[in-house]
C-alpha cells in the first residue's frame, strides 16, 4: 500500500511538473496549440533576445546571391551572365531551363554554341595579353620545352611598367588600368574540367563537345612532364618520356616502387565518374565514359595547365578559375587545395574524389556513381603521391639557397632581391619554397571585382616547369608574376631588379 501511494504521487508530481511546462509552452507565440506537447518542437523553440539586432550589414546587398560581384566582369559577354538561373541547389540533369530535353539536344545546342564561345574567350585574351610567343634563348623546362618569357600583359593607355608602378592601387583601380584581373572560365554557367589539347590528342575521351582549352600551347607546361621520385633520387626523370596510365604503370614502375605504393598509383589511374565526363546524360563529352583520373588532371604528378572552377563557393558566378597545380613535393606541404586548406594529402584525396569532381554536390557524386573508396586504399593512394620529388636542382645546396661557385652574378643577384627588397621569402621559405600559410593579397585595392580572399603559398621549386602561374593562370609567364607582385606589394623594383628575380628564379 505504501509502494502505490508513492507511486501515486511521483505520477501526481510529474503531472504537476507537466502542468508547468505547458502552460509555460502555451504562453509561447512561437509554438501552434496542437505543438504544446511536442518535446522536440518545445527544444527547438527560439526565445529572441533583446542583444540580437541586425545591422546595416546584416541587412545589406551582400547576402542576397543575385546581388554578388561576379568573380571576372567579362562574364556579361558569355552565356547567362555566368549564372546558373533556377533552382541551383540540385542542378537538373537535363537542363533547368528544359526539362524534357534529350542529351543529343543538349549536345547540339552546345556544339552550336562552342564557337562563339571560344571567339569571346579568345577576343578577351587579345584584349589582355600579346600571345605571340617569346622563349629564353637558354633556359628550357626539365625535359627540353622552350619557356616562354614576358611580360605578355598589354598595358593600356600607352602607359609603361614603372609609371604604373608609381600609382597608388587607388589611381589604378579609378583608372581601370590593373593588367592582371581575374581570368574567367571560358564557360562560367557549366565551368568544370577543361584540358589542353596535346593531352586530348592522346586520350580523345577527355575532349568536351561545349567548351574548349583557351591557353596556347606556349604558355603551359611540357607534355609528357618529368617524373622524380624521393626515394630513388639516382634515378632522375623515371617517365622515360611516357604518360603514365591504367595501361603501363606496371612495367614503368614494378621494379621501382613497393606493392603499396604500386597500388596507391593504380587507384590514381583509375577513371572515376566525374561533372563532365560519366556516362549520364548531363555529361560534356560525346561517348558515355568511365570518368577521368586523378593522374588525367595531375599528368604524370605534375600537370599541362588544365583548370575548373573552384568547387567550394557560391553563387556560380563568384567561382574563380583553378589552374591544376603540381604534386610534386606533397610531402613538404602541410596544407592542400588553394582555399580549402585540408590538412593532410589523406583527406584531400578523398575530399577530390567524393566532392571535387562534382562541383562539392555529393547528390551529383551518388547519381553518377558514387564512388566508395575505403581509407587502406585512400592511404595508399597518399603514398605514392608523398613519393613525388621536386626536379633536381643544379644550382641550390641543401639549405634550399644558391651554390655561388656555380651561379652567376645576376642569380647572385636575384636571390638577395628574393630575400630583401622583392619580399619573396616572406612566403617562399626555402628549402621548399613555401609557408604552408594562407595569404590575401586584398587585390580588391587595385580592381573593380571582388578579391579573392585568402590563398595557400604554392612553393616555388621547379616552377619554371608550372606555367601559367597564381592560382588561375593569369600569370602566362615568370616575368608577368614579378610585374604582378611588383604592384601589389608596391615594390619600386627597377627593371634590372625585376630581370635578375626572374633569373634567380628559373633556378629554383
Amino acid at each position: 500500500m505504501k509502494k502505490v501511494n508513492i507511486l501515486f504521487l511521483t505520477v501526481l508530481g510529474m503531472s504537476g511538473l507537466g502542468l508547468g511546462i505547458n502552460n509555460a509552452i502555451s504562453k509561447s507565440d512561437n509554438v501552434l496549440p496542437e505543438q504544446k506537447n511536442d518535446a522536440i518542437m518545445n527544444a527547438q523553440t527560439i526565445h529572441p533576445s533583446t542583444e540580437q539586432k541586425k545591422s546595416e550589414h546584416d541587412r545589406s546587398y551582400n547576402f542576397d546571391a543575385s546581388s554578388a560581384l561576379p568573380s571576372s566582369s567579362t562574364f556579361q559577354q558569355q552565356p547567362d551572365n555566368g549564372k546558373i538561373l533556377g533552382f541551383d541547389f540540385y542542378r537538373d540533369a537535363l537542363n533547368a531551363k528544359k526539362p524534357m530535353q534529350t542529351f543529343e539536344e543538349t549536345m547540339k545546342s552546345d556544339m552550336a554554341q562552342r564557337p562563339e564561345i571560344s571567339k569571346t574567350q579568345h577576343k578577351l585574351l587579345l584584349s589582355r595579353y600579346d600571345l605571340t610567343p617569346r622563349f629564353d634563348p637558354e633556359v628550357t623546362m626539365t625535359r627540353g620545352k622552350p619557356l616562354a618569357v614576358g611580360p605578355t600583359a598589354i598595358l593600356k593607355n600607352k602607359m609603361s611598367w614603372q609609371k604604373l608602378a608609381d600609382m597608388s592601387p587607388e589611381e589604378i583601380r579609378n583608372n581601370n588600368l590593373f593588367p592582371y584581373p581575374a581570368l574567367p572560365h571560358p564557360k562560367q554557367v557549366t565551368g568544370g574540367q577543361v584540358f589542353p589539347p596535346m593531352q586530348i590528342s592522346m586520350f580523345p575521351r577527355l575532349e568536351r563537345f561545349d567548351v574548349e582549352f583557351d591557353l596556347p600551347e606556349a604558355f603551359l607546361p611540357e607534355f609528357p612532364p618529368a617524373i622524380f621520385l624521393q626515394n630513388r633520387p639516382e634515378l632522375g626523370d623515371v617517365s622515360r618520356g611516357e604518360v603514365v596510365s591504367i595501361n603501363n604503370f606496371y612495367r614503368l614502375f614494378k621494379d621501382i616502387l613497393t606493392p603499396v605504393q604500386l597500388t596507391g598509383l593504380q587507384m590514381l589511374l583509375t577513371p572515376l565518374p566525374q561533372e563532365e565526363f560519366n556516362p549520364t546524360d548531363d555529361r560534356k563529352s560525346a561517348q558515355p565514359s568511365l570518368g577521368v583520373t586523378c593522374f588525367d588532371c595531375h599528368v604524370n604528378g605534375h600537370t599541362t595547365g588544365q583548370f575548373h572552377l573552384s568547387p567550394d563557393m557560391r553563387p556560380q558566378e563568384r567561382r574563380v578559375r583553378l589552374d591544376t597545380t603540381s604534386l610534386r613535393g606533397v610531402y613538404s606541404q602541410q596544407i592542400h587545395g588553394s582555399k580549402r586548406s585540408l590538412r593532410s594529402i589523406e583527406d584531400f584525396t578523398e575530399f577530390e574524389f567524393r566532392t571535387a569532381y562534382f562541383n562539392g554536390d555529393p547528390i551529383h557524386a551518388m547519381k553518377k556513381g558514387f564512388p566508395m573508396i575505403d581509407r587502406i586504399h585512400v592511404s595508399h593512394m597518399a603514398q605514392f603521391q608523398n613519393m613525388l620529388d621536386f626536379p633536381p636542382t643544379q644550382k641550390l645546396d641543401n639549405n634550399g639557397r644558391l651554390n655561388h661557385s656555380k651561379a652567376t652574378e645576376k642569380e647572385i643577384r636575384g636571390e638577395n632581391i628574393f630575400f630583401g627588397k622583392g619580399q619573396c621569402a616572406n612566403c617562399h621559405q626555402p628549402p621548399a619554397f613555401l609557408d604552408n600559410q594562407m595569404h590575401d593579397l586584398k587585390l580588391e585595392r587595385f580592381l573593380n571585382e571582388p578579391g579573392d580572399g585568402p590563398m595557400k603559398t604554392f612553393t616555388l621549386r621547379g616552377i619554371k616547369d608550372s606555367p601559367p602561374y597564381l592560382h588561375d593562370g593569369r600569370l602566362l609567364t615568370l616575368e608577368d608574376t614579378v610585374e604582378f607582385f611588383n604592384l601589389v606589394l608596391q615594390l619600386k623594383l627597377t627593371d634590372e631588379e625585376k630581370s635578375d628575380l626572374v633569373a634567380y628564379m628559373k633556378q629554383l
